[in-house]
């Protein structure tokens, strides 16, 4: 059984259980509620009500935060030639091909983020079995498969985030910092719970989205309205 940490059962004192929050109410709860001695990570929890081992049923997209996440995002590129000097021009923190692609097949993955162009994607497919289960494979559909090198960087470190099902049904992704704002964390939750609804499958008929709850680190889930 998990034992429950003080701070806590402490929070959890002030969690109506039946209760569902408005988003504008749970923020916030999830502030007062945040009393760690780090700046604490605010997230939202999604349960959707799609098969996600159905193909036609896949959810993944992006979607850029107003205000970011609150996160330094370390970005790897994955070039050859001028595209190099355009991703060191841009603040990229790691840039090259063949020996870089090396690199992370040795382990090396202190990364947040990887962009790559067309060109290079034919010999990064060997980490696919490195990058494929921490989300870091670059892809077209989210932007970060392209030659506008630049612009895929930009976006990234303006707080472009990605979201994607699990096999659960779940997407989790986090909306910023405790120290945010309370307008803030809203217009990142907002935007967030507006993307993922756009991305439902047209062949999901009814209710999409199953249930949804904002958290903060070490502190109890607040159910949202749908």
């Amino acid at each position: 059984m998990k034992t429950r940490s003080k701070r806590y059962k402490e929070s959890e004192k002030q969690v109506d259980k039946n209760k569902v929050y408005q988003l504008k109410e749970a923020i916030s709860a999830i502030k007062k509620m945040a009393l760690t001695k780090f700046d604490s990570s605010v997230d939202l929890h999604f349960h959707l009500n799609v098969d996600s081992k159905k193909s036609d049923q896949m959810v993944r997209g992006t979607v850029i935060l107003p205000h970011g996440t609150g996160k330094k995002i370390r970005v790897a590129v994955f070039c050859k030639g001028e595209h190099e000097k355009i991703a060191r021009g841009a603040n990229a923190d790691y840039v090259g091909g063949l020996e870089l692609i090396d690199k992370v097949a040795g382990g090396f993955l202190d990364f947040d983020c990887a962009i790559a162009t067309p060109e290079m994607m034919k010999d990064l497919s060997k980490l696919g079995k490195v990058l494929g289960p921490r989300g870091l494979m670059p892809s077209p559909k989210t932007g970060t498969v392209t030659n506008d090198i630049l612009k895929a960087i930009e976006d990234v470190k303006k707080g472009k985030v990605e979201f994607r099902v699990d096999k659960q049904g779940g997407v989790h992704l986090s909306v910023g910092k405790v120290s945010f704002s309370e307008d803030k964390l809203y217009d990142n939750a907002f935007k967030v719970i507006e993307a993922l609804n756009e991305a439902k499958p047209a062949s999901v008929k009814g209710k999409f989205v199953s249930s949804v709850s904002l958290t903060s680190s070490m502190n109890p889930g607040l159910r949202l309205a749908l």
